[in-house]
């Protein structure tokens, strides 16, 4: 495998599995959890599905620009021959980092905190604004997935 199969291998991966996840999460699990878990036992399941699933978002969320920046510079030959599609979706990757690193270092922490001191409504508001967050998310990564898709095509 060259490196550049290798990398582009990478920055899918990321991308399909970090969106993919958000999706699961936002669109499948949440509304499961939300029908069938009273609050104590739903916000215990979320701190755990959460400190499972970021780990691995936090490798994406380095894979992706890493990745990106290494096809950039090294096969399409630097920021002024990519296309409009590559720096729409470089702007969004990063916006979507960034909103990551807020949902992990503030709400992220303070719903692990709220569940283990059982505050559960503190737990529920941080949850919520982690629910937030993600949807926000998943459709920057929805946008970003078809800008990658077809914006070379416009």
């Amino acid at each position: 495998m060259t490196l550049s199969a290798a990398a582009v291998s990478l920055h899918v991966l990321s991308a399909v599995l970090w969106v993919g996840g958000m999706f699961f999460a936002h669109q499948v699990l949440r509304p499961v959890a939300a029908q069938q878990f009273e609050p104590p036992q739903r916000l215990r399941l979320w701190s755990g599905v959460f400190t499972r699933f970021f780990p691995w978002v936090w490798l994406f969320a380095a894979l992706l620009p890493l990745s990106g920046y290494w096809m950039v510079f090294k096969v399409f030959g630097g920021m002024a021959t990519i296309g409009l599609h590559v720096h729409i979706m470089q702007a969004l990757g990063w916006l979507m980092i960034l909103l990551f690193m807020h949902l992990y270092f503030a709400p992220f922490r303070r719903l692990k905190e709220a569940v283990i001191t059982e505050n559960w409504p503190q737990a529920g508001k941080q949850l919520n604004q982690i629910r937030r967050i993600v949807g926000i998310n998943l459709l920057l990564g929805l946008v970003t997935s078809a800008v990658a898709a077809g914006g070379r095509y416009l």
